[in-house]
């Protein structure tokens, strides 16, 4: 009866819905099949790792749920709420946060043991503020003072907090706000000042920053690998290999061998994985599944009946097929390395579950769409009954 009563309250696109099983089951299976090197260096069982990720995939579903019977109006007022706590928090991460490859990116929560990135709560943070404050600002979303520098001060504040230590992160989220304002309605000529502003911040970022050798080293090894010594390519090598062996239908599931040696094998080089196990079918497959979400977004935000319903599912839709396509293109030595898991299948609790909130509000608008279509056919079916003659 419960699991029935859960079943009648889940609404939403059902596109969506299957997509988001889809992709957790192959997050369970790829993720348990790449875990081996990590357990050993862990001295724990693969299973541990793999058990540990499936209750945090539990838990995602869990938050998809209660997220989209929310209203999807009340984010508005919760985006206020979540930039109060982002900006001082990416702020406390830079630091005090955690150091990986000489960047602060994880803050511990206290008395759990775990941590997480806190670029993932500022995604969510400004891509729905930006949806409220150029939902709010409509009216005179021409001025510059009262529309366009409270809008883009966020995004810049957020982009260079991020990209301090984060930058391929902060550059995605970037390109998914000016999307966002394009759709919102700013004028072309201040999307372009935020570009060139963006353009010389990035500059900044790459020749000063802290990570500045790190960044030369990626751009070196992906523009001049030839010129390079193999352990600077060993990533996007052990990772081309992994693709070679996969061919066209793959080793099989569980059959990896790039896995031992390939670094991140279950976050940031998942796809490689997936597709030396399923071959390039399989890695086909994944980029179909990610394009229908797209689909099934852009047909959301063209039907939603209010503007902030529209900006949120397309501004939080645009930045998980991004991400997506992004740690794909890496996967396959289309882009230089960076450090973005693969929405939904990446190993990492704390992104799973910020990327199930916002599957959940996505489908919240998605719920929202269907109830206005419902009452809209009701109406019109009172009206034409309404019109028909009474028999005599």
């Amino acid at each position: 009866m419960m699991i029935n009563n859960i079943l009648n309250r889940t609404k939403g696109d059902r596109w969506i819905w299957l997509i988001i099983i889809l992709l957790s089951i192959l997050s369970v299976l790829a993720v348990y099949s790449s875990t081996g090197t990590l357990a050993h260096k862990k001295g724990v069982g693969s299973e541990s790792l793999v058990i540990k990720h499936f209750i945090f995939i539990v838990a995602g579903f869990g938050l998809i749920y209660c997220s989209h019977l929310i209203n999807y109006r009340y984010y508005a007022g919760i985006s206020k709420i979540l930039m109060i706590i982002t900006i001082p928090l990416l702020l406390y991460t830079l630091l005090f946060g955690s150091h990986v490859n000489d960047a602060s990116r994880w803050v511990a929560i206290p008395g759990t043991g775990l941590t997480f990135q806190t670029s993932d709560m500022a995604k969510l943070a400004l891509i729905t503020f930006l949806a409220r404050m150029l939902t709010k600002k409509q009216e005179n979303i021409k001025d510059v003072k009262q529309a366009f520098i409270p809008i883009m001060g966020s995004v810049l504040v957020v982009f260079i907090l991020i990209g301090i230590a984060n930058l391929s992160t902060a550059l995605m989220l970037f390109g998914v706000s000016i999307l966002i304002l394009l759709i919102g309605r700013i004028s072309f000529k201040q999307i372009s000042l935020v570009c060139l502003g963006g353009m010389i911040l990035l500059a900044i970022l790459v020749l000063f920053g802290p990570r500045r050798e790190t960044y030369k080293s990626r751009i070196n090894s992906y523009m001049h690998p030839e010129m390079q010594h193999s352990d600077k390519t060993f990533q996007e090598d052990q990772a081309k290999i992994a693709i070679a062996n996969g061919g066209i239908f793959g080793k099989g599931p569980g059959n990896s061998i790039q896995r031992n040696f390939l670094p991140h094998p279950y976050s940031d080089f998942i796809y490689a994985i997936i597709i030396e196990e399923y071959g390039m079918l399989g890695g086909i497959a994944v980029i179909v599944l990610y394009l229908i979400l797209m689909y099934r977004i852009i047909r959301i935000v063209t039907q939603a009946p209010k503007a902030f319903g529209a900006l949120l599912a397309a501004g939080l839709g645009f930045s998980l097929t991004i991400q997506a396509l992004a740690n794909m293109a890496v996967a396959v030595n289309l882009f230089p390395v960076t450090g973005v898991p693969l929405p939904l299948v990446s190993m990492g609790g704390t992104s799973i579950l910020f990327t199930s909130i916002a599957f959940g509000i996505i489908l919240s608008v998605s719920k929202d769409v269907e109830e206005y279509k419902a009452e809209n056919l009701k109406n019109k079916d009172k009206i034409i009954v309404g019109e028909i003659p009474a028999m005599a």
